[in-house]
């Protein structure tokens, strides 16, 4: 086995956390992987991967060598599919990450429309609610609903979301309509914590922002809990606007207190390659700016 494909032995059995599990993603047997590390370790004179029965798991010179790995591998690939000329139909494994809600309603019908048109990429995708770091992740492209921070990433704006107030009809007939921010403390309120840590709700008028600290009746962890008690009329909650796109169409809840919107939260595709994105990354994105840029709940 040469030392590139030691590498990419290496690297699976870092994202797999076993040998068993790498071998069957890479369809060797698992002594030929157990080999290769250990050959890569004898090598280098320094352990790797403290292995357990259960699991293997990165040392510091590991994680470090896993991201060494990863790298020195996409510029292979690179190298190739530049050989192979850019115009090549994209191939390989594209990795996404992205907010739970946010991938589900809009990631996830992209990606399946993405893989059919493209027959020879598979996906992973990684849907969770949190910022992850695409390098330790082994991932390719992250959608990220924020103001970015600077970095050596490469942004794509998409889009851009609101920072919405709303309830159901029934609960507004009842409770009546705060017009101004002030009013919440009047309002049974439904905090959605995954949004933001704080407890102010930020708001803004011509002159000045305005920071609300409801008393919410309820505090949730999730968007979908926060829009099902709001749809359900057991308050007011505060969530990014596509959130509840469907529910605003429908009828099912309405905006309140828009004229003290803060400013619009923009989307961006994020990867790390820059311009020398994989054939796969690159159409991936081209895809996915179309048909996000298009879409009027989030423009």
């Amino acid at each position: 086995m040469d030392r590139f494909q030691a590498m990419a032995v290496f690297v699976a059995v870092a994202e797999e956390e076993g040998f068993a599990a790498a071998a069957r993603r890479l369809s060797l047997s698992p002594p030929v992987v157990t080999r290769a590390v250990a050959a890569i370790e004898e090598r280098l004179g320094t352990r790797l991967l403290n292995r357990t029965t259960r699991n293997v798991r990165l040392t510091d010179a590991g994680r470090r060598y896993l991201d060494d790995c990863r790298r020195i591998l996409a510029e292979i690939d690179e190298a190739e599919e530049t050989a192979a000329g850019l115009h090549r139909e994209p191939r390989g494994q594209l990795s996404i990450t992205a907010s739970v809600l946010f991938g589900r309603m809009y990631v996830a019908p992209i990606l399946l429309a993405f893989l059919d048109r493209f027959p020879e990429v598979t996906a992973r995708t990684f849907f969770v609610d949190r910022v992850v770091n695409l390098m330790e992740e082994g991932l390719d492209v992250a959608v990220r609903i924020a103001e970015l921070p600077d970095s050596g990433l490469t942004a794509l704006r998409v889009g851009s979301v609101r920072r919405v107030v709303c309830a159901s009809p029934a609960y507004l007939a009842e409770h009546g309509i705060p017009q101004e921010p002030q009013d919440l403390a009047h309002h049974r309120t439904i905090a959605f914590r995954g949004l933001t840590p704080v407890a102010e709700w930020m708001f803004r008028d011509e002159a000045r922002e305005i920071a609300v600290r409801p008393a919410p009746r309820l505090v949730v962890n999730t968007a979908e809990m926060a829009i099902t008690a709001a749809v359900e009329g057991h308050g007011i909650t505060r969530v990014l606007s596509y959130m509840v796109a469907p529910e605003l169409a429908a009828g099912r809840l309405k905006i309140v207190l828009a004229a003290f919107e803060p400013r619009s939260v923009p989307i961006h595709l994020v990867h790390q390659e820059g311009r020398r994105a994989s054939a796969r990354v690159r159409a991936f994105l081209d895809f996915a700016a179309e048909r996000l840029r298009a879409d009027p709940s989030i423009n």
